[in-house]
């Protein structure tokens, strides 16, 4: 039987989505996903993002072209594999975003998209485990994606919240109730020492019900169109190729990557690209794949005096045995927190109003992120940019659908990300230097000495900057007046019928933070946008 709704990705919206629609048991939902089950022990323990960083099976390990303002180096991208996709791998932090965000989504003509209109989701989605925060209008109990506090100090973390104070941070217990700017320990997505990803919270719960079927390994390779209308997809499963008919809908809830090269292998996007790989142009919308923002990571890494650090834990056979030892029987400790203990929120730019970096404090230091950790006490100073104005592209290497897209990062090809990237640097080294760290912080292994001036720096950062992870915009919400919109306010595809676009592909600018919370804010929106339009 044809399902009422097909969900394309099974990743952090696409399971959102599934478990919504499927609560109305008028309705039939079948939910596509291209990698397996998400049964690997790894994916669940909060640490293990670790193992699942470079994983074959459960990471799709994706390249970026060279890029040309990052010494022609090709930019590792991981991407979520399996049931619950990015979700599943991602670093668990849980940020939403200004609300300034938001409102300038509103503002660039996209109605019920303002802060105050998604709040709402925000605080439905959520189960916030602070005392402190629940009760209030900002955060919300009962929902299905805990956001767990960090429940032990740490003494280097505790060190870096008093540097900030002395540079003038406050000190916060919530990044999320619309005052961001300060430092304090990030809540993750985690319920009781386990990873809470959108599989868990949302399709776990959801797969008893008898109107949901779950495809895992399916991967789609199209669109099906009767004239204008979106009526079902293609897709291949172990091997053979399938089609699967839709009642009501098809929602592409593949990713920023994926959802535009799906549109484009169906034939909506810019026609003279489409063309050039044999595909008949079906909708030209020049917006398809363009937009693309992430934010650039630069890890700045330092030696620390103490033992302290999870570099030492590591490198411990009783300690690492204790760190296991307090999971099993506790959920506590380094395995059920991650990689990042907190953060920080501030300004560097003269022009900013708002907060315009983040970091994310680590105690530990690698190569890279995911790799093995050096062989001292070390801890990283990671930093971006929020709000970046570089723009990239992805676009189709091939009319092969099982072939990976195109992406293009362009980083730091705008002047005000080049001019972000050097003040950030400069004050990251400011906050390490604070008397607050001067027992715990010893030399600068990365940047090191040897970058000093403003060249210097940018120069580290076109070296050692990599992605943090948020690739975003590729399917931009727009008013029909916007030449590079690909879907309207509600979120559909602008110029057919019978297809949305659900994940962070829609956003217009990339929000102020991670994305794994305004991706569910925006899959419980549009959840409830599609429920409506079926009564």
């Amino acid at each position: 039987m044809n399902p009422d709704y097909i969900i394309v990705g099974g990743g952090t919206a696409g399971c959102v989505l599934a478990g919504r629609l499927s609560e109305d048991r008028r309705h039939s939902v079948c939910l596509l996903e291209a990698g397996p089950r998400d049964d690997y022990l790894w994916i669940h323990i909060p640490i293990g993002y670790a193992k699942t960083m470079f994983h074959p099976v459960y990471n799709y390990g994706y390249y970026t072209e060279p890029d040309p303002y990052m010494n022609d180096r090709k930019i590792y991208w991981p991407r979520g594999r399996c049931l619950g996709g990015s979700s599943s791998i991602n670093g668990l932090i849980h940020i939403r975003g200004q609300a300034a965000d938001y409102d300038r989504w509103s503002a660039a003509g996209n109605p019920g998209w303002s802060w105050r209109e998604v709040l709402p989701w925000f605080v439905r989605s959520e189960h916030n485990d602070d005392r402190r925060l629940q009760g209030t209008a900002s955060h919300g109990t009962g929902g299905p994606l805990w956001a767990t506090s960090i429940p032990e100090p740490h003494p280097l973390m505790e060190a870096i919240i008093a540097a900030g104070e002395e540079l003038g941070v406050p000190r916060t217990i919530d990044f999320n109730g619309g005052q961001q700017e300060g430092v304090g320990y990030y809540q993750l997505f985690t319920r009781n020492g386990w990873r809470c990803s959108t599989a868990v919270a949302y399709l776990r719960p959801a797969r008893r019900r008898r109107n949901l079927r779950v495809e895992v390994d399916a991967r789609v390779t199209r669109v099906l169109f009767e004239g204008t209308r979106a009526v079902g997809v293609e897709y291949v499963q172990r091997g053979v190729r399938q089609r699967l008919r839709a009642n009501r809908e098809v929602l592409l809830a593949a990713g920023a990557l994926q959802s535009p090269q799906i549109l484009m292998l169906s034939g909506i996007g810019p026609q003279e690209h489409l063309r050039e790989h044999g595909i008949a142009p079906r909708q030209h919308l020049a917006g398809v794949g363009r937009n693309l923002q992430d934010h650039l990571q630069l890890r700045l890494m330092f030696k620390v005096k103490q033992p302290i650090t999870t570099n030492d834990d590591l490198r411990s056979p009783w300690r690492k045995f204790g760190m296991g030892w307090r999971w099993i029987t506790r959920r506590s400790g380094p395995l059920a927190i991650g990689i990042n203990h907190g953060g920080l929120f501030t300004r560097v730019l003269p022009e900013s109003t708002t907060p315009d970096i983040q970091f994310h404090f680590a105690a530990l230091s690698a190569e890279l992120a995911g790799a093995a950790t050096h062989p001292w006490s070390g801890c990283t100073f990671s930093v971006c940019q929020l709000r970046p104005e570089s723009r990239g592209e992805v676009r189709l290497g091939s009319a092969d659908p099982l072939a990976a897209p195109l992406m293009r990062s362009n980083y730091l090809s705008h002047e005000t990300d080049r001019r972000c990237a050097i003040a950030a640097v400069r004050y990251a080294r400011r906050l390490a230097r604070a008397p607050a760290l001067e027992g715990l912080i010893g030399e600068e292994y990365r940047p090191g000495d040897g970058a000093q001036s403003d060249d210097e720096m940018l120069g580290f950062a076109r070296q050692y900057g990599a992605t943090i992870f948020h690739p975003a915009g590729t399917c931009k919400m727009a008013p029909a007046s916007d030449p590079d919109g690909v879907v309207d306010a509600t979120l559909r595809v602008r110029g057919v019928h019978g297809l949305r676009v659900i994940d962070a592909s829609i956003m217009p600018t990339l929000v102020s933070g991670n994305t794994n919370a305004p991706i569910v804010m925006i899959a419980e929106k549009a959840a409830a946008m599609i429920a409506a339009d079926a009564l």
